[in-house]
Parts: structure tokens; sequence; C-alpha cells
């Protein structure tokens, strides 16, 4: 058995397969977010050891006493901040916090060699803007800072003791040349650090320690050992075979992302297109992000006061198309193309006759608009894409996958499994780095369930819609 966990935004995963690949068992532990300001999204570290440990001994007893190997996955780009004794210094700054725009343009201009060193523009999503910004704002609190961890590597410091972070996690810090895989000493100098304060690199397949006796024995397991993993798109995309070049994926969870994997390093900052390390040697990877994805149908679903299932439901009778209401899907601000931490989401076109069920469907619409968008960007950046692989909790919605299909004009493929996310690609990692198993054998593609192909009647309806939506934005920025 291989121990896959993931520590979300909204909760922790942790499953099992077994040596054939198979899915085991699978328990998931709830997180909450806390916005204390405007733009602000943070986390106590301590929330992810207690999830952690709740989804782990929600498993079978009998399944984690065979575990051979733990895989680690996890939110990207939240700032951890420890003292000389590994003391939690302040609540985790997480991906989805606006605070650091400011600090973001002062790093661009302080550092030129940024878009070409880290292939990514400065963005208040990233860690190193955060840690601008709390050297700005927290000044005592920054000069105590020894080290600074990713979520999942938080949890793994818990476990194992270790110091240690995988490349396309580190990739998201703007800290790392990416084409080089290693710590730039000009880019950790810009926000005040050095290598001291960061983990040792290692590539997703490694292992990088082994769990602690203690934890082990509270686990009922033995003392195996912990992969590097992955940040959760690349994870996810590991998960689901999305390992050679132009392979695709789209990640339906809190945030919505369209991952291509690649063979070189291929960045194109001026869209706010993400370039990082894959998880797997010698691999890259190009996304589109957009911070609100399912968390708008979480969001619309308690709107109108019905679970999300019913609120699909709704958007579902209404049908695609049918009405003039427009959703921009920014609850958090947006990343590709508009790289906008101040932008809000709005609703508009309501009429006398707007209900439930066309509100429902301008959401789900939105978001696929949105995601149109970033494949535009990752087009212009000289990607090919004409099938994506569905993961993520959205991914349970053919509905919802149809709209998307049409206003993407690609293929979708469901894939047997597919809901189960990074935590699968993470367990993998973890197979990998204990048997020696080659990727292409440990890391292949499930079985494709559904392929929902784009309908053009429908894609024409939404042209018209989609137009009015991308005018929308340049007017609502100016408010």
């Amino acid at each position: 058995m291989f121990l896959g966990i993931d520590i979300g935004t909204s909760g922790v995963k942790a499953i099992l397969i077994s040596a054939d690949g198979k899915l085991a068992a699978q328990a998931t532990a709830p997180l909450s977010v806390s916005r204390p300001q405007p733009l602000w999204s943070e986390q106590d570290p301590a929330a992810w050891i207690a999830a952690t440990e709740a989804a782990v001994l929600a498993l079978p007893a009998e399944l984690r006493s065979r575990v051979q190997g733990i895989g680690l996955a996890g939110q990207m780009h939240g700032a951890t901040l420890l003292g000389a004794a590994d003391e939690v210094l302040r609540p985790a700054i997480l991906w989805n916090d606006g605070r650091s725009y400011a600090e973001c343009a002062e790093l661009e201009a302080a550092e030129p060699a940024l878009h070409r060193v880290a292939g990514n523009l400065a963005m208040p999503g990233f860690t190193a803007p955060k840690l601008a910004w709390v050297r700005r704002h927290e000044a005592a609190l920054f000069a105590r800072v020894r080290s600074v961890l990713l979520p999942k590597d938080y949890v793994r410091l818990v476990l194992t003791g270790d110091k240690a972070s995988d490349m396309s996690d580190s990739a998201g810090t703007l800290w790392l040349d990416v084409a080089a895989r290693d710590w730039s000493d000009a880019l950790l100098a810009a926000t005040g650090l050095s290598r001291s304060h960061m983990p040792r690199l290692y590539e997703g397949t490694e292992a990088t320690g082994v769990l602690r006796s203690d934890i082990a024995a509270r686990w009922g397991m033995a003392r195996v050992p912990v992969a590097a993993g992955a940040g959760d798109n690349a994870a996810g995309a590991a998960g689901i075979g999305v390992i050679a070049d132009g392979d695709a994926l789209l990640s339906l969870g809190t945030s919505g992302v369209i991952f291509v994997a690649n063979d070189a390093f291929r960045p194109n900052p001026a869209e706010a297109v993400h370039a990082f390390c894959h998880c797997l040697p010698g691999m890259w990877h190009q996304m589109s992000v957009h911070l609100s994805a399912a968390s708008c149908l979480d969001w619309g679903a308690r709107l109108v006061g019905v679970d999300v299932l019913a609120f699909l439901k709704l958007a579902e009778t209404a049908g695609p198309g049918t009405g003039p209401e427009i959703f921009l899907p920014y609850l958090s601000g947006e990343r590709t193309p508009h790289n906008d931490p101040h932008v809000r989401g709005a609703l508009l076109g309501l009429d006398a006759d707007s209900d439930p069920g066309r509100i429902a469907t301008a959401m789900l619409e939105g978001v696929a608009f949105a995601l149109a968008d970033g494949l535009a960007a990752l087009r212009n950046a000289g990607t090919r894409v004409e099938q994506v692989s569905v993961i993520g909790g959205g991914a349970r919605s053919r509905h919802w996958g149809r709209i998307i299909a049409a206003a993407l004009g690609v293929k979708l493929a469901y894939l047997d499994g597919g809901e189960v996310g990074p935590a699968l690609g993470a367990a993998r990692l973890a197979q990998i780095a204990v048997t020696g198993a080659a990727v292409s054998d440990a890391c292949g593609a499930p079985a494709v369930t559904d392929v929902i192909e784009p309908d053009l009647l429908l894609a024409e309806r939404l042209s018209h819609k989609r137009e009015k939506y991308r005018r929308a934005y340049p007017a609502l920025k100016t408010l």
C-alpha cells in the first residue's frame, strides 16, 4: 500500500492505493479559511496537522499497517514562517491572499531578471511577495524568520523532522530558477532572504526522509519513506497520467486550472501564464489559473439557499445560454490573464425574470468563460490543446462539462477515479520513490469513462454571452 496525502484549502484528503495502482481507501477532514481583513486569506498550520491526522486515522487500520511509503501534495504558494526553534510565527498566508499587490510591483522593478528566471509575473498569490509584505508591515516578526515552508512541506517537517520541498511546489514561490531547478540567490535576496531560509530541493519522485517513530506508532505503520511529492496541480497531473509533452488536464476544484505538460521551460508571463517545473524529472508545465471555480458554485448555492447538487440541477433545468445574466467569477480576484487581485465578481444583466435557475446557469457559464480566457493565453504561448482530462470535485457534473467543452472548443475526457485528485498523484510518487518504478508504469492514465465533444450549436449560443463577458472586465476594473 502507498499513502497519498493532499493538504488542500478546504480539507485534507488521504488515500491508499495498492501496488497495482488501484484506489483502496480514502478519507477527508475539513479545513476552514480565515479572512480577518479584505484581501487576506490565512490558515493555522496546526489545523493542517490535525486534519492530516484525522484523515489518515479514518483509513482502515489493516490497510495502514501495510503502507510502504507516503507522498505529499498540497495547496501551492502558502507562506509558513518558522522561527529558530521551528515554531510557527504567524498564520500561514495562502495562495488566494491578495494583500501583497504593492510589493509585487516593487519586486518586478527591483529585480529585472525575475520574469526570465522565475518564468512568471509577480502576483500576490506567490510566496515571495508575501514575505516582502511581512518584511514591510511586520518587521519585528520578519527578523525572527529562520525558515519559510510551503503548506505540504510544513506537514513534512512535522511528520519527518526534515525541511525539504519538491521542484513543482517550489517553482510557485518566485525564488526558484525554474529552468535550472535550483534556488536563485538574486530572487531570494530581493526579499531579504537567502538559501539558509529555504528547504532542500528534491525531484517529486525522490524520498526526503522517513516517518517519525511516534507518528508511525500512532498511525499503525512502519517508519516508511516520505516522497518529496508535488504541488497540488502537478500531483493531480501525475495521478491521471499527464506526464508527456502536450498532455493536458482541467482541474475543477476550489480554483480552476488548465495544466499542460511540457518537455522544456516555456514561460509566457505577459499573459499571466504560469510556467513551473513538473514533479517529474526533466519535465515542466504551463498553467492558466483562475482563483474561483467550484468555489463559485458553493457561493451560489448558499446565495439561493440550496446545496450544490440542487444548485446544479437548477442550472440544468434552466439550460445554458438561455438567459441574459452574465457572471464574472472573480470572488477572490483573478490571475490568468488579468493578474488583478482587486477585481471582484459581478452578476450582470438581471431582469424581472431572473430566477435561481438562470443565476445558477450564469455562474456555470462565467467560470467556463474564465477558463476559455486562460486557454487562449496558453495558446498564445504556442501550446496546442485539443483534449483535456478533467479532475476535481467539479468533474462530477457532466452538465457543467458540456458548457465548458463548448466554451473552450476542446474535448473533455473523464477518467475512472479522476475525482480523487492530487492525493492519487502523491501516492504514485511515493510508489516510484520506494520501488523505483518507471514513471510511465506508475503514472499511467486511468481508463476514460466518458468524453464530451464540443457542441457547436451551444458554442454559438454562448459566444454572444462570452463577448459581453469579455467586455465587462475592463468596465468592472474601473470601479
